[in-house]
């Protein structure tokens, strides 16, 4: 349980060419009784206003979130997942990852 006696609520953040690794993540924490964030691959052409509208989104997310645990394969760490990383820290989120790495 998170603050109040309420649920813990955890946003994944990472690329979703590892989509398989965040429906995995999200049903283990879902187990656990954690109310679990994340994007959701979209099936319509990401014009740059349309991405940076998903990525306003995802930042909302992540205010909403209690710890954000970042998802990925062999080190990877792109520039978008880097970006929540930094907005995470800045609002003073816990941050955990998947696998070892240098957050």
């Amino acid at each position: 349980m998170g603050a109040a006696g309420r649920p813990r609520v955890v946003c994944l953040c990472g690329s979703l060419r590892f989509q398989s690794l965040f429906e995995s993540e999200r049903r283990r924490l879902t187990s656990r009784g954690v109310i679990v964030l994340g994007p959701e691959p979209i099936d319509e052409e990401l014009t740059p206003p349309r991405r940076e509208a998903l990525g306003e989104l995802h930042l909302r997310r992540i205010d909403m979130a209690d710890e954000v645990r970042v998802v990925s394969e062999g080190g990877y760490v792109g520039e978008a997942t880097r970006r929540e990383i930094a907005y995470a820290r800045e609002k003073g989120k816990v941050l955990s990852s998947m696998e070892p790495l240098a957050l």
